[in-house]
């Protein structure tokens, strides 16, 4: 291992993830996004942002077979993934990608995978508080791609039927829904996230299926947080009982 990074454990995954010690950390986003985009056995899906690729690693070990592609812009992260998929044996199923997502269209035809996952970041610019930690604004802030381009990327690489599932800003709900709406992408499961009970919602979760229409159902509230300190049943369900070592969680705390 080398300086100022931490080697943390996603026990219930049997996973261990290289992080900067002082740059951007996972937080629980993409673990309750794995858990709602549900992947099947042997699909191809792609993650777009996948930071130091905590989704692939997941869906990985939820689901035989299926292979995975991690999308990174900043070249540090794009490190961390590819060590991440090495440190646990998992290069002949994730393949790490450093590359804007803009630039995918050149890379991948069109209908390439059966599940498009994003966990973008959720902020325009000129908003939210500045992080004093290294690389955790671009993680957080819209750069070189807007929230319309990720969504419009994901129609692209989604194929017939294909899957899309976001997880985003609660705040942000209205633009989201308006931009899908722009792109003729239909919602069909939406289900909000909130710290705890009698907390306003501070996360979305959200399911498009391309090239379909049908009635949008929302799911019952996910609760990150139960009675007291700790997660609630289904959180700790979720992590498959166990919590990661030093998890990171600022949308929430």
């Amino acid at each position: 291992m080398r300086g100022e990074e931490t080697i943390d454990e996603l026990r219930g995954f049997d996973l261990r993830v290289i992080q900067p010690k002082h740059g951007y950390r996972f937080s629980v986003d993409p673990l309750l996004l794995c858990d709602f985009a549900a992947i099947n056995p042997g699909e191809r899906a792609v993650d777009l942002g996948t930071g130091s690729g905590v989704i692939p690693l997941v869906l990985a070990r939820k689901a035989d077979g299926a292979c995975i592609v991690g999308v990174e812009k900043q070249e540090e992260m794009t490190e961390f993934a590819s060590r991440n998929v090495s440190l646990n044996a998992l290069g002949d199923r994730i393949s790490i990608l450093h590359a804007d997502i803009m630039s995918l269209k050149k890379l991948f035809p069109v209908s390439s995978f059966d599940l498009v996952l994003a966990n973008p970041p959720f902020r325009s610019q000129a908003t939210g508080r500045v992080s004093p930690r290294a690389g955790r604004d671009l993680c957080r802030h819209e750069s070189t791609a807007t929230l319309a381009d990720f969504l419009s990327m994901a129609k692209y690489l989604a194929g017939p039927a294909g899957r899309i599932c976001f997880i985003y800003l609660a705040e942000r709900l209205p633009e989201f829904m308006s931009e899908a709406c722009a792109l003729n992408l239909s919602p069909i499961r939406l289900r909000l996230v909130h710290g705890k009970s009698g907390a306003v919602a501070k996360m979305f979760l959200i399911e498009f299926v391309k090239g379909r229409k049908g009635e949008l159902k929302v799911l019952p509230p996910l609760f990150v947080y139960g009675e007291g300190c700790g997660y609630s049943q289904e959180m700790e369900k979720i992590y498959e009982g166990r919590c990661f070592h030093k998890a990171d969680s600022p949308a929430f705390a």
